[in-house]
C-alpha cells in the first residue's frame, strides 16, 4: 500500500460531525499530493461557512501526521459543486431539511397568546438539553423572532442556498431578516406557501436534532403547508385560560387531527400571576382551561406558564428568559415541558 492509499485509509476515521459520515465516503478529500514527505490536499466543504471546518481540518492533520514519514500537512479549502451537493443529498425532495431528525411546530388558534415567546424559549430549553436546534419563523405576516432574539443581520447565500443566522446556539431563519421592520407583507396564499417551502428547501439547516417552527395564528395556508410538506411533524398548541382562546385552539387541534398530524400537547400560557410579596396565584384570565381542553380533545397537557415580567422583558430586549435566567421558576417550567416533548 503506497502512502496516498494509507492516507485515504486513515482518513476514513475522520468524520464530518454534521453529516455523521467519514470524509472519504463523502468525497470531501481531493488532489492528495506528496512531495518530500509533505502532504498537500484539497478539502471540499458543503459551505465555506461550515462551523465545524476548523475541527475537521485539525482532525485531518492529526490523523495524517500519525503516518510514518509525513512531516507536514497543508490543506486547501474549497466548496462542493452543485452537482456534488446533489449527489450528497439525493433522497429528500426538500434538500434543506434532509438532515433534521424532529420537527415541532408551535401553533395557536388565536393571536396574542404568547406563542412566539413559548416557541423561542422551548427551542433554547431543547438546546440546553444537549440537542442541536434550529428555529424557523413561519409567521410570514408578523415575523417577531428577529426582534425577540435580538438579531438585526441579514443571512448570506451560497450556491442557491441560504445560510441561517446563529444566536444563542440556535440556527435561526425568518422572513423578517429580509424586509424592513415597518414594511407589511402583502401576499396572497400561494406566495406564502412558496416562501415556506423555500425556507424548508433552500436554507442550509444542516444536521439538527430539532427544528422548532413558529406558526402564525389560525389554520391558514402556512399551517397547512407545514403539515403537508414535512413528514412526521408534531404540533404543540399554545392557549391562555380564556374561553375565546380555548375555542380557537380547539379548531386548530381539530384541523391537525383531520390531517393526521401528531399533537404533542397543549401549553397554557399566562396561567396565573404571583406577586413578589405573596405566594398566592392570581388567575387573571381564568383557571384550568388548558387542562380541561386537553382532556376534551384527548391530547396531553404539557404545562402551565405564568405571567412573568422577566419573560416579557426577555422578548423586548432580545434575550430570552431561558438564556438570561434559566434557573428561575418559569425557566424550570420550560425545562419540564421540553423534557415531556422529548419523551413523547
Amino acid at each position: 500500500m503506497n502512502k496516498i492509499q494509507k492516507i485515504k485509509e486513515a482518513l476514513k476515521n475522520v468524520y464530518d460531525p454534521e453529516l455523521n459520515k467519514n470524509i472519504i465516503e463523502l468525497r470531501m478529500v481531493k488532489d492528495i499530493n506528496i512531495a518530500d514527505n509533505r502532504v498537500k490536499l484539497t478539502l471540499a466543504l458543503t459551505t465555506l461557512q461550515c462551523p465545524m471546518k476548523e475541527k475537521i481540518v485539525e482532525d485531518i492533520k492529526r490523523t495524517i501526521k500519525k503516518i510514518k514519514g509525513i512531516s507536514s500537512v497543508n490543506i486547501e479549502l474549497t466548496e462542493m459543486s452543485k452537482e456534488e451537493l446533489d449527489l450528497l443529498f439525493p433522497k429528500h425532495p426538500l434538500i434543506g431539511i434532509d438532515k433534521i431528525r424532529h420537527f415541532i411546530a408551535v401553533a395557536s388558534g388565536k393571536g396574542g397568546v404568547g406563542k412566539t415567546t413559548v416557541a423561542i424559549n422551548l427551542a433554547v430549553a431543547l438546546s440546553r438539553e444537549g440537542f442541536n436546534v434550529g428555529i424557523l419563523d413561519a409567521d410570514i405576516y408578523g415575523p417577531n423572532i428577529p426582534v425577540m432574539m435580538g438579531i438585526s443581520q441579514r443571512p448570506k447565500g451560497e450556491k442557491g442556498m441560504i445560510i441561517p443566522l446563529e444566536r444563542f446556539e440556535l440556527k435561526v431563519m425568518s422572513i423578517g431578516f429580509f424586509i424592513d421592520e415597518s414594511q407589511p407583507v402583502i401576499w396572497r396564499g400561494p406566495l406564502v406557501s412558496n416562501a415556506i417551502r423555500q425556507f424548508l428547501d433552500e436554507v442550509m439547516w444542516g444536521k439538527l436534532d430539532y427544528l422548532v417552527i413558529d406558526l402564525p395564528p389560525g389554520t391558514g395556508d402556512t399551517s397547512i403547508t407545514i403539515a403537508q410538506s414535512i413528514p412526521g411533524v408534531s404540533i404543540v398548541t399554545v392557549t391562555t385560560p380564556q374561553e375565546v382562546a380555548l375555542a380557537d385552539v380547539k379548531k386548530a387541534i381539530s384541523m391537525f387531527k383531520k390531517m393526521e398530524v401528531k399533537i404533542l400537547g397543549i401549553i397554557e400560557n399566562m396561567s396565573y400571576f404571583k406577586c413578589t410579596h405573596s405566594e398566592e396565584r392570581i388567575e387573571i384570565f381564568g383557571k384550568g382551561g388548558g387542562e380541561k381542553l386537553s382532556k376534551e380533545m384527548g391530547v396531553s397537557f404539557l404545562g402551565s406558564i405564568p405571567i412573568d415580567i422577566a419573560l416579557r422583558r426577555g422578548g423586548d430586549e432580545g434575550i430570552p428568559l431561558m438564556v438570561d435566567i434559566p434557573e428561575s421558576d418559569t425557566g424550570k417550567i420550560f425545562k419540564v415541558i421540553a423534557r415531556k416533548m422529548i419523551s413523547s
